[in-house]
């Protein structure tokens, strides 16, 4: 539906500051949350910058003039990150107290990793990264030469940083900048595919990643792809600590596809949908988030803390379940 996901893209847009930043969760005025005005959303903290993505799949495939109506708004955003969010000595990070990562509950500030100063997130910097690529390759596209070289030349920086600093050869992974040097504060996160999703790995680094931690069965590879949290590690089945979320396993399919491994990319979705479709035949309902382990989503934890609610059901947020499905078909 070109028209509706079009409409969505500049909606979202549409609610984007003067200052380039653009909400996260938006909420209806409602009597339940006591809201005053129509919207209401957090005016410090947003969510990941992907929205960019979903333009150039939408042009990719249907209508190259919505690049026009997106560039501004992305060089606003860009401007954002590198006024709001610049982290020493290079790349960025999101604040953890917040849902500004996208996980409710980060697990940098789940597992005490908050006192770490303005250090450089990994998800954060590899989405930056993809900003200023998508800045450069629209900015040729509208005939703008000048923010082609500017944004290109920031991206090729921040490649070099996220494949030298925020690469610990050793496990063949990507970290958090601090926790490279201070493995007592590393977390094995499903936040190191990031680099392949955005193309900033290396091909050698790529292959690692895909090989040693994204099929591995000791590491995220369950039996619902992917864990959120690697099970050799602090893994524990409570919500972005462990249990499997289909918008990451799509993700992770994306970036193995990013660097020709569309077998991997193929056992990914496949597994996820597999695991999704025996549930909702069991229980008639798709899930917020799932057994990494093939268990019942019902016997997951919501929160750390009683009452201990168990993900959400009819939840299609965090499901690009049509999404997998049609790469399940064009790779199998």
């Amino acid at each position: 539906m070109p028209d509706h996901a079009r409409h969505q893209i500049l909606n979202n847009l549409a609610n984007q500051s003067e200052q380039g930043f653009l909400p996260g969760s938006i909420y209806l005025d409602s009597p339940r949350r006591h809201v005053e005005k129509k919207f209401a959303w957090n005016e410090h903290s947003g969510h990941p910058p992907l929205w960019p993505v979903a333009v150039q799949d939408f042009v990719s495939k249907f209508d190259g003039d919505l690049i026009s109506n997106c560039y501004k708004p992305l060089v606003k955003q860009i401007d954002w990150y590198e006024k709001k969010r610049k982290a020493r000595p290079e790349g960025f990070y999101y604040e953890s107290d917040s849902w500004e990562s996208g996980l409710d509950d980060d697990f940098r500030q789940a597992y005490g990793l908050t006192d770490q100063g303005i250090w450089a997130f990994l998800d954060a910097t590899s989405h930056v990264f993809q900003l200023y690529t998508l800045a450069a390759k629209w900015a040729e596209t509208l005939g703008r030469f000048e923010d082609v070289a500017k944004y290109k030349n920031r991206a090729d920086e921040l490649r070099e940083f996220i494949q030298n600093d925020l690469w610990d050869p050793k496990d063949g992974f990507f970290y958090d900048f601090w926790s490279i040097e201070n493995p007592s504060k590393r977390v094995g996160s499903f936040v190191g595919m990031w680099p392949l999703v955005v193309g900033a790995a290396t091909p050698k680094q790529a292959q690692r990643v895909i090989d040693e931690h994204l099929l591995s069965r000791k590491r995220f590879f369950t039996k619902h792809p992917i864990s959120t949290i690697s099970v050799d590690g602090r893994f524990q089945l409570l919500t972005w600590r462990g249990p499997a979320w289909n918008s990451m396993s799509y993700w992770a399919a994306r970036g193995c596809l990013r660097y020709d491994r569309g077998d991997a990319a193929l056992k990914i979705v496949e597994s996820a949908l597999d695991a999704s479709a025996a549930q909702f035949e069991r229980t008639g309902t798709i899930w917020e988030f799932y057994h990494p382990l093939g268990g019942q989503p019902e016997d997951l934890k919501r929160e750390a803390k009683p009452p201990h609610l168990m993900p959400y059901k009819d939840y299609i947020g965090h499901n690009p379940l049509f999404a997998m499905a049609r790469m399940y078909d064009t790779l199998r």
